[in-house]
């Protein structure tokens, strides 16, 4: 295909395979700014599966965006649990007060049945619709809190660490249940035809876990749950660094790493090489404030050091854009793209 158009599909599979497709794939994550178009509030944007599926089709139009983001928001899962979810006018649903306030409710807890849960329900039917429009143009990705970073949303950042340091035997019995409830959910999303699944595990990340630790808990995990996931999955760590267990998150079964803006391409690309393709790292923090001529710089920088070579996908570094990003910064993102990303890569 090298020489003709790809479709989405064909270039990200030639990029999986660590070959040169016709260009650099781009994945922007807008999961809100589907809003925006449809001139709604987030909440209200949200609430059907059919807003969500005319949103995201007009922005894979609008950016020539290269997948589909399945994605409602990341509590959308402790919401299927019971908890509660806070929206805002400017930016993404949060989870609210943790639902585990006891580490002892463990030991009746149960997780949600996935084909009977609302919530998941109108994510489900969103894939579907997409799937149906979309067909094998495009992957779909749905995402998947991963069973070790779920419990940050479930019981609390400090609750968690306690339980994990002090009470082995409910953190271990805390782990079978969201294996099970993180399994069942991305099969589900895959079956309703996702594509590949986003593993999101910030607290495996370096930036949160030692690597001792993470071989001891999240490795571990990982290595379980994505063996048991039916479809490809890339594994993301919204923002955290990743460098020092690259190796090992080679060895749990992922296809994709998302790298933190932290941490240099060059370097990123050289470790991954023939084992994990790269995804990332433009700073969606700070494309609030780019102008659409640093977009491209950016995004020429990007290119320049991971791009040759294939196996590399150009994204944000954290799996979802802010709200607060213009369209103008967008479309100056994705014409950058087109213009510096096809290969043979030349940028100078």
């Amino acid at each position: 295909m090298k020489g003709e158009e790809m479709t989405s599909l064909e270039r990200v599979l030639t990029t999986l395979d660590h070959r040169e497709p016709d260009r650099v794939p781009l994945f922007l994550p807008v999961t809100m700014h589907g809003a925006k178009e449809l001139g709604m509030s987030i909440e209200e944007y949200f609430s059907k599966a059919e807003n969500v599926v005319e949103g995201q089709l007009r922005l894979w139009k609008k950016y020539q965006n290269d997948c589909i983001n399945a994605t409602f928001y990341a509590p959308i899962e402790v919401e299927a649990w019971g908890g509660e979810v806070i929206f805002s006018a400017d930016g993404p649903p949060n989870s609210g007060r943790p639902f585990i306030r006891d580490p002892h409710q463990i030991m009746d807890l149960e997780p949600p049945r996935v084909k009977e849960t609302p919530c998941l329900l109108k994510v489900l039917k969103a894939i579907t619709l997409l799937k149906e429009r979309v067909g094998d143009e495009a992957p779909i990705i749905g995402i998947a809190v991963s069973p070790f970073s779920l419990p940050v949303m479930q019981m609390g950042f400090d609750k968690y660490f306690d339980l994990m340091y002090d009470q082995p035997s409910l953190f271990q019995q805390l782990m079978k249940i969201n294996e099970n409830f993180c399994v069942e959910w991305a099969n589900a999303q895959l079956e309703a035809g996702a594509t590949a699944i986003a593993y999101f595990d910030p607290v495996s990340s370096s930036t949160i876990s030692s690597r001792e630790m993470y071989l001891e808990t999240g490795f571990e995990i990982a290595k379980r749950t994505i063996a048991r996931i039916e479809g490809p999955t890339a594994t993301h760590m919204a923002s955290g660094r990743c460098l020092p267990i690259l190796d090992d998150i080679a060895q749990t079964g992922t296809a994709i790493i998302g790298t933190s803006v932290l941490e240099d391409l060059t370097h990123m690309k050289t470790v991954c090489k023939n084992k994990l393709v790269v995804l990332g790292n433009l700073n969606g923090i700070e494309m609030r404030r780019w102008t659409p001529q640093q977009a491209e710089t950016k995004v020429k920088e990007a290119i320049e050091k991971a791009g040759p070579g294939g196996g590399f996908i150009l994204s944000d570094n954290h799996g979802e854009i802010p709200f607060q990003v213009p369209d103008e910064v967008l479309s100056a993102i994705s014409t950058a793209v087109r213009r510096w990303g096809r290969y043979p890569i030349a940028v100078n």
